[in-house]
């Protein structure tokens, strides 16, 4: 434990959980999206439903998506800023089954009309994880550089990925495999211990029974 697990993040209050952690996970969704959305519907479940309004928790969520963090003073001011920014906002409520009690789905669009769905929860003293992408289980908190990878469930796979990590001198800290269901779409979660090389990512794209990479380095900027 360190000092930041005891007096809690840098944060625009009033709460870690409810706003700070809030605020990240829209940022995290925002840098998966790679640009600030056009469009956004948050979907708050449990405790986001029932108490969210009054601790900002939707104000947060969306200064996240515009790129802000838990320490910035504009947070309060987060649905004027979207609507100057064309951003289109939709707050809505639903009961996930089995979900933490703060915990929120994100659907993305940008301005090209790709979309994303993002399921994440706030765990209490700005700390995040996100569950799932595009309804497929993905369970990372955005503390290291990481790759998502979506790919063809068959022999050999995660030794390729692992392979050309290697060869391209990246250091793997934590690995965890998914899948749907047996020869179906599988998902590697791969943090590593530093960025990860542009060639390394788009050598992945290209590779045989890759469907797709999404990498995320909160450390690095995105584009509007």
């Amino acid at each position: 434990m360190n000092i930041f697990d005891i007096m809690g993040p840098v944060m625009i209050g009033p709460s870690s959980s409810h706003t700070a952690g809030a605020a990240r996970i829209g940022l995290i969704t925002r840098h998966l999206l790679g640009c600030r959305p056009a469009a956004v519907e948050l979907v708050l479940h449990g405790s986001f439903a029932a108490t969210g309004k009054g601790h900002g928790t939707d104000r947060a969520l969306v200064a996240g998506l515009l790129g802000m963090r838990p320490d910035d003073i504009r947070i309060p001011r987060a649905f004027a800023l979207a609507r100057e920014a064309g951003m289109e906002v939709k707050v809505s409520t639903a009961v996930l089954r089995g979900a933490h009690p703060n915990t929120v789905l994100l659907r993305v669009r940008d301005s090209a009309g790709r979309q994303m769905e993002v399921d994440a929860s706030s765990l209490g003293g700005g700390r995040v994880r996100v569950n799932a992408i595009d309804g497929l289980e993905a369970t990372f908190t955005g503390d290291y550089p990481t790759l998502i990878i979506r790919n063809e469930d068959r022999p050999g796979a995660v030794a390729s990925v692992a392979d050309l990590l290697s060869r391209r001198k990246v250091n793997i800290a934590t690995m965890q495999l998914y899948r749907d269901r047996r020869g179906g779409l599988a998902v590697m979660v791969i943090e590593s211990d530093q960025p990860i090389w542009r060639e390394a990512i788009e050598e992945l794209r290209a590779s045989d029974g890759i469907v797709q990479v999404t990498y995320l380095d909160m450390m690095e900027g995105d584009e509007d």
